[in-house]
């Protein structure tokens, strides 16, 4: 089998799928995009295509290393988002020719299902605790938050107060068992953040998300000194080579690796191989598509450590179309008690409705993130 040609469509709200063609009518489907930069993965995925027709698409581990090793310069937001897509088609491809779930292929499942979490509010979150209860009520027994607004390095009491405030409304709303994550989406600096971790502490949360930016992952020791609750961060690391010092540090409680940042299904299994060896949780970041998420539940089926995956449905970013909307069953992804079930379908279990993804590539989007200021003009983190 010979891989003959490779296809891009970038589609709302903020996505870019890829479909990679074989000489035998076996296709596969991934999707690597970058947040705000599709055009720019588009971009790397058609370097590395020359490369890859002609290809076994079942040598997946050796097209894994000439892609990341066949240039000179590697890793890197772009590189690796490219390479995950390719990845999460090729393995599409690899179970659908041995006719069973990646899940199979990879050892086989510890799991039959896992807990879900939902997401409320936007950038700018608001009567969050009436939207977690809608959650509740929905079946939902977690769901995640931004904590703040722009925050600057040294800021006021009252946006830690604000945020207080918002996590105490959804504490009274859904109950003291009910699951709450509060991102600071790197929007923290390490002087604020350690106040707000103290501050959050009462409220018995499930994790606190990015209180810095990964670049400053050396914060963290002083972090976690003033909380007990746990930390998680990882959403913007894209090898096992980016997590090393994280494990060896020993001040992240949970990992949260994207499948379509992070090397694709192959990178990030080593990379919960290697959280499980230093007692660490896996939570997958997933705030994207339907193949996104497809792949990281075939990655959470095989790997102990993982608790829980994220899931976009009905999320602030899905403005125009949102995750079932590309699927031709929109019941794979069916939630219930607060779980959703492995995909046991071929390659990543879900069907993509090709026809309905080819008319909204012909609008396509132009997604960008906003650009915050603080109020002396600086800019400030989103």
């Amino acid at each position: 089998m010979k891989i003959t040609n490779l296809e891009l469509f970038k589609v709302q709200p903020r996505w870019l799928f890829l479909k990679i063609e074989t000489d035998e009518g076996i296709s596969g489907w991934g999707e690597p995009v970058v947040e705000g930069r599709a055009e720019t993965v588009r971009a790397a995925v058609e370097e590395l295509k020359d490369y890859l027709i002609g290809k076994d698409p079942l040598r997946i581990n050796d097209i894994w290393q000439v892609l990341y090793r066949g240039g000179f310069y590697r890793g890197g937001p772009i590189l690796m988002s490219a390479i995950a897509g390719i990845d999460q088609a090729l393995w599409d491809i690899k179970g659908k020719y041995y006719n069973a779930p990646v899940y199979e292929l990879l050892g086989g499942a510890v799991r039959d299902k896992i807990k879900v979490y939902s997401w409320i509010g936007g950038d700018r979150p608001q009567d969050v605790g009436m939207e977690a209860k809608k959650k509740a009520e929905a079946g939902f027994t977690a769901i995640k938050m931004n904590g703040t607004e722009e925050v600057h390095y040294i800021d006021s009491y009252q946006k830690i107060e604000e945020t207080v405030a918002r996590v105490a409304a959804i504490r009274d709303a859904v109950g003291k068992h009910f699951g709450i994550g509060v991102d600071f989406h790197g929007r923290v600096h390490k002087g604020m953040a350690k106040i707000l971790a103290k501050q959050l502490e009462p409220y018995n949360l499930m994790f606190i998300e990015e209180p810095v930016l990964s670049e400053n992952n050396e914060a963290l020791r002083e972090i976690a000194r003033s909380t007990s609750t746990p930390i998680a961060t990882g959403e913007r690391m894209f090898s096992r080579w980016d997590f090393k010092k994280l494990f060896t540090d020993g001040y992240v409680d949970i990992i949260q690796p994207d499948l379509s940042h992070a090397g694709g299904i192959t990178e990030v299994k080593r990379i919960a191989d290697m959280a499980e060896a230093y007692d660490v949780a896996l939570a997958p970041h997933c705030p994207l598509g339907p193949i996104a998420l497809a792949a990281s539940l075939q990655i959470d089926a095989v790997s102990a450590n993982a608790f829980i995956q994220e899931q976009s449905l009905g999320i602030h970013y899905n403005q125009g179309s949102d995750l079932l909307d590309y699927l031709v069953d929109r019941d794979i992804f069916k939630y219930k008690d607060g779980f959703v079930e492995i995909p046991n379908g071929p390659g990543l279990g879900i069907e993509i409705n090709e026809e309905k993804v080819r008319e909204a590539a012909k609008e396509g989007h132009n997604w960008k993130n906003p650009i915050w200021r603080n109020e002396d003009g600086t800019i400030a983190e989103w």
